[in-house]
C-alpha cells in the first residue's frame, strides 16, 4: 500500500512549474538538426560565388601532389592504414561534391580596416555572390558572415555591414535556408542581448518572421567565459539570445593572447583553451547549441616537408576535438579540408561497428557486455546521424549496423518514443 496521496503530487506539480517551465524553456535538448564539422572562414575581399569549388579544386591538388594514395596519406598523417584506406576515396568525393559545409565571409579579422565606402561596397558584393552560391547545387548548405563586433570602436560598422548584406541577400531572393551571422569578440551578456534586438529589428524592417535571424556567439575573451561576479558568462549568454543562439565558436588565438600566453604556446591543445572549451561544454548541454572548436594557424603550405608536418598536426587536433565531443572546427585554407575529412571520417567510421550494435542491442534489449542508458542511446544515434550527415557513413550502412531506419535513429537521438 501506498501512503503519499494523490493530493500530494498535485501539491509538487503546482510547487514545480515554473521550475518545469524554465527546464523545458533553457534546456530543450537536442533540435535534430544537421551540424557542420567545420565552418570556413573566407576574407570578404577574397570570396566569391565559386569560392566552395576553388577550395574543393585546390584540395584535391595538394591531395594528389602530396598524397597521392592512402599509404601515404596514412604514413603522413599516422592514422591507422587500414582505417585511412576505407576512407581515401570517401574524402576525395566529398572534396568534389561538398567540400564546404559551412563557409563564412569575413569582415572582421581576416579582412581588417577598411573605408566605408569600400566596405559597403564589398557587403553589396558579398550578398550577391553569397546569393549565388547558396542556390548553386554544390553550394554550402551552411553560409553567412562574421561582421565586427559590437565592441565601441567598431559597433557602427559591424551594425552597417550586417544591415547591407541582409538587405542585399533578400533583394537577390531572400535569406537562404542555412543562413547564420557570427557576432565575435563578445565580453559581456548585455552584447548578446543588443544582438537579439538587432535581429528583431531587422526581420520587422524586412518582413521577415520572428526569429528567422539567429546567430553564433564567438568567445574568444576570457570576459565570455567567467564573469567579474565569478560566474560563468557564456552560460547567461545562451539565455539572453532568448533562442536565437545556434553556436558557441571559440577562438583559439584571440583568447590564448587574452590571458597573456605567448604566440609559440598558443594552441587548441594548450591547458588554458581546454579549460575554456569545457566551461562552453557545461553551458551548451542540453540548450540545443552547438559548439566549434577554434582553429590552427599552421598551414598546409610550402614544401612536401611543410606540408605534410601541417597534415599530421591538423589530423591530430581534429581527432583530439572529436573525441572531446567537439564535432566542428575552423578550417582557414583549402589544404585543411583533405586532414578535416579524413579524420573525421576515421573517427566515425572506426567507431560504427561497435556503435551499431549497441543500438541494435539497446532496441533490442538484447544481453550483451555493455548495458546502455536511454542517454547512451541518444548519443549513440546521434554519433551515427552525423557520420551520415558529413559523408562517413551511408544511409545503408546505418540501416544494416543499427536494424533501424534514419528516422527511427533521429527519434533515438531526440529521446522520443521509438
Amino acid at each position: 500500500m501506498t501512503r503519499l496521496s494523490d493530493d500530494l503530487a498535485d501539491v509538487l506539480d503546482e510547487r514545480l512549474a515554473e521550475a518545469d517551465r524554465e527546464l523545458q524553456q533553457r534546456y530543450p535538448g537536442n533540435p535534430g538538426t544537421r551540424q557542420p564539422v567545420h565552418t570556413v572562414y573566407i576574407p570578404a575581399d577574397r570570396f566569391s560565388a565559386d569560392a566552395h569549388r576553388q577550395w574543393g579544386a585546390a584540395a584535391v591538388e595538394l591531395l594528389d601532389r602530396h598524397a597521392p594514395t592512402a599509404e601515404v596519406l596514412a604514413d603522413v598523417t599516422g592514422m591507422p592504414v587500414e582505417l585511412v584506406g576505407d576512407v581515401y576515396d570517401r574524402v576525395r568525393a566529398k572534396l568534389g561534391r561538398e567540400p564546404i559545409e559551412d563557409l563564412r565571409v569575413d569582415f572582421e579579422d581576416g579582412y581588417g580596416q577598411r573605408s566605408d565606402e569600400e566596405e559597403d561596397r564589398a557587403a553589396g558584393e558579398v550578398a550577391a555572390a553569397l546569393a549565388a552560391a547558396a542556390r548553386a547545387e554544390d553550394g554550402p548548405p551552411f553560409l553567412g558572415i562574421r561582421f565586427k563586433s559590437f565592441e565601441a570602436p567598431t559597433r557602427r560598422r559591424g551594425l552597417r555591414t550586417l544591415d547591407l548584406v541582409v538587405g542585399g541577400l533578400l533583394t537577390s531572393g531572400g535569406l537562404p535556408e542555412g543562413f547564420v551571422v557570427t557576432l565575435p569578440k563578445v565580453t559581456s551578456v548585455a552584447q548578446v542581448e543588443a544582438m537579439v534586438e538587432v535581429c528583431a529589428r531587422l526581420e520587422q524592417a524586412h518582413g521577415l518572421p520572428v526569429g528567422r535571424l539567429r546567430f553564433e556567439i564567438q568567445v574568444e575573451t576570457s570576459q565570455a567565459i567567467l564573469a567579474a561576479d565569478g560566474t560563468a558568462t557564456v552560460a547567461r549568454m545562451i539565455a539572453a539570445a532568448d533562442g536565437r543562439c545556434t553556436g558557441l565558436h571559440y577562438g583559439t588565438y584571440d583568447y590564448s593572447a587574452g590571458l597573456g600566453i605567448t604566440a609559440a604556446s598558443q594552441s587548441l591543445e594548450h591547458p588554458a583553451a581546454d579549460h575554456a572549451k569545457s566551461v562552453m561544454q557545461v553551458a551548451a548541454a542540453g540548450t540545443g547549441v552547438h559548439l566549434s572548436d577554434g582553429s590552427t594557424n599552421v598551414l598546409p603550405t610550402g614544401d612536401q616537408d611543410a606540408v605534410h608536418a601541417a597534415w599530421r598536426l591538423h589530423a591530430r587536433l581534429v581527432a583530439r576535438s572529436l573525441e572531446r565531443g567537439y564535432y566542428q572546427g575552423w578550417d582557414m585554407h583549402p589544404g585543411h579540408l583533405p586532414t578535416r575529412y579524413l579524420a573525421t571520417y576515421c573517427f566515425f567510421r572506426a567507431s560504427l561497428p561497435a556503435t551499431a550494435a549497441r543500438i541494435r542491442a539497446y532496441l533490442g534489449r538484447v544481453e550483451g557486455g555493455v548495458m546502455d542508458e536511454p542517454a547512451t542511446a541518444q548519443a549513440l544515434a546521434g554519433a551515427i546521424l552525423r557520420g551520415i550527415d558529413c559523408g562517413a557513413v551511408t544511409p545503408q550502412e546505418a540501416t544494416d549496423g543499427t536494424g533501424v531506419d534514419r528516422a527511427e535513429l533521429e527519434g533515438l537521438a531526440r529521446r522520443v518514443p521509438v
